[in-house]
C-alpha cells in the first residue's frame, strides 16, 4: 500500500502543499494515524484526484471509439516542406504529433489554436520509481 507525504501529493495533484493541508483539515482527505511526516494512503489520493479532475470539454462535436481526447492550446508548430510537429498543452501536460504539413494548413493550427489530441493506442509503457525509499524497491528489493 503506498503512502504519499504531502508534498508528493502536492506535486502530483498540481497544487500547494497548504491546499493539501486545507483538504486534510476539512476533511477531504485522511491522513495515516501516527504517520511521521503526515502521509496519505496512495488509494486515497486517487480517488480524490479522479474527483477533483475536471477535463476540458471536447469542442469536436464528433463520435468516436477512442476514449482518450486532450483539449490543449497550440503553443508550436514546426513545418519543413513535407512534415509538420505540433505541440498541444493540455493542462499541465504537453502532447507532440507529428503530421503532414499540408494536415497542419488544413486544419490551420497555429499557435493559439483549440485542438484535441486522440489517442488510440494499442501499447502504453508504465514506470514506476526505483529509489531505495519507494514502495516498488521495499517490496521487491534491490
Amino acid at each position: 500500500m503506498a503512502r504519499l507525504r504531502i508534498a508528493e501529493i502536492a506535486a502530483l495533484l498540481s497544487v500547494s502543499n497548504d491546499t493539501v493541508r486545507r483538504w486534510i483539515d476539512v476533511g477531504e482527505l485522511s491522513v495515516i494515524e501516527g504517520a511521521r511526516p503526515r502521509a496519505a494512503e496512495g488509494a486515497e489520493v486517487a480517488q480524490l484526484a479522479k474527483v477533483r479532475a475536471r477535463p476540458v470539454a471536447d469542442p469536436s462535436d464528433v463520435g468516436r471509439s477512442a476514449r482518450n481526447r486532450f483539449v490543449g492550446l497550440v503553443t508550436e508548430v514546426v513545418c519543413d516542406r513535407v512534415m509538420a510537429r505540433v505541440t498541444l498543452q493540455c493542462g499541465r501536460h504537453w502532447i507532440e504529433a507529428v503530421m503532414s504539413t499540408e494536415a497542419v494548413r488544413e486544419l490551420d493550427l497555429r499557435p493559439g489554436a483549440v485542438a484535441v489530441a486522440v489517442v488510440k493506442a494499442t501499447h502504453v509503457l508504465l514506470e514506476t520509481p526505483t529509489s531505495a525509499d519507494s514502495p516498488a524497491a521495499r517490496r521487491w528489493g534491490p
